[in-house]
């Protein structure tokens, strides 16, 4: 994680990192109609197996991000030359027609796959691509996949790398795929700055509250740590324009109301997924928090998030649990 901070702090210089002569992102293929078969038809990296990026791309990382059964993760974003992405406030960053947002997942030291949305005329795309057993190449794999790896903590699991249409149970804003994690509020004061310096943002935004490095969960007050992880791993659905808006649980960083929050709240609809309890989050239980619950679950309708993970993430359990146990009754 430490070598992940460092990159992305220091990814000015990566902006212009790129061979002598090494060919330039294929701008065509980002806002073409077709779905290139090859990762590398893209030309986002100048080394793919070693993740350097081609210039242009630039590497960032979130203050805290989203977990997924303990997966390294590498993000890059492309803004073709001559746009720039727009602040909106301290929310999502709004990027151009023909940028693309670039993710790879490593785990045990291997790349497993990158997942790239793409900003075409008539809207983001979102398209999977799983990496071979020599690190040379990723292929698409439109149909998704399931593979026998080894998560975080050492434990067995069938990993999903998830179909095209899978995307959108998670990067969806009124039912369109949208980008979920570059918000301004969780990225470093010193990442935009840099972004908008090398004229790819139209200017750094203002973000009155930011939120915490994961790495600093245990530094900070607890419900910092606890929203910034709801925001990362839940806010995506729970929002008023989400696939869970219906529930009336809103898990966004810039959220305020407590009963929002799910405090003393009773769930929309009750049932096999709620446990049997009653409120959503009671404060100074945890145990009979129906957040809580559904967070410590794997089976299936009861399990959140309900996609993305095969394990329970023990850390933001734990923080999210310490965060209702401190809550005033």
């Amino acid at each position: 994680m430490k070598a992940l901070l460092a990159a992305a702090l220091l990814a000015g210089a990566a902006i212009a990192a790129a061979p002598s002569g090494a060919p330039p992102v294929n701008d065509a293929v980002i806002t073409g109609a077709g779905f290139p078969a090859a990762l590398s038809e893209y030309g986002f990296f100048a080394d793919g197996a070693a993740q350097r990026p081609a210039a242009g791309v630039t590497p960032y990382r979130l203050q805290t991000p989203l977990w997924s059964d303990g997966a390294e993760k590498l993000r890059f974003a492309y803004v073709p030359k001559g746009t720039q992405a727009r602040a909106q406030g301290a929310g999502l960053l709004d990027f151009p027609v023909g940028s693309a947002l670039i993710k790879s997942f490593k785990l045990d030291g291997r790349l497993i796959e990158t997942r790239v949305l793409l900003h075409r005329a008539d809207g983001w795309v979102a398209l999977p691509y799983r990496w071979n057993a020599d690190q040379s190449e990723a292929r698409l794999v439109l149909g998704g996949a399931r593979l026998p790896l080894t998560a975080q903590g050492g434990q067995a699991i069938s990993y999903a790398i998830p179909n095209k249409n899978q995307c959108k149970e998670c990067h969806a804003v009124d039912g369109a795929v949208t980008p979920i994690g570059p918000k301004a509020w969780n990225l470093s004061a010193e990442w935009l700055a840099m972004f908008a310096r090398s004229g790819r943002l139209d200017a750094v935004p203002a973000v009155a509250r930011r939120v915490p490095l994961w790495e600093d969960r245990d530094k900070v007050p607890v419900a910092m740590a606890a929203r910034g992880y709801l925001d990362a791993n839940c806010a995506h659905c729970h929002n008023p324009r989400g696939a869970a808006s219906n529930s009336g649980l809103y898990l966004g960083w810039d959220v305020t109301d407590p009963v929002q929050l799910g405090v003393g709240k009773r769930p929309v609809a009750a049932g096999r997924g709620a446990g049997n309890l009653e409120f959503d989050v009671v404060p100074g239980d945890p145990a009979h928090s129906i957040l809580a619950y559904r967070m410590a679950s794997l089976e299936g309708g009861v399990a959140m998030p309900e996609v993305g993970r095969s394990v329970v993430d023990p850390a933001g359990q734990a923080v999210v649990e310490r965060w209702i146990m401190e809550m005033k009754r």
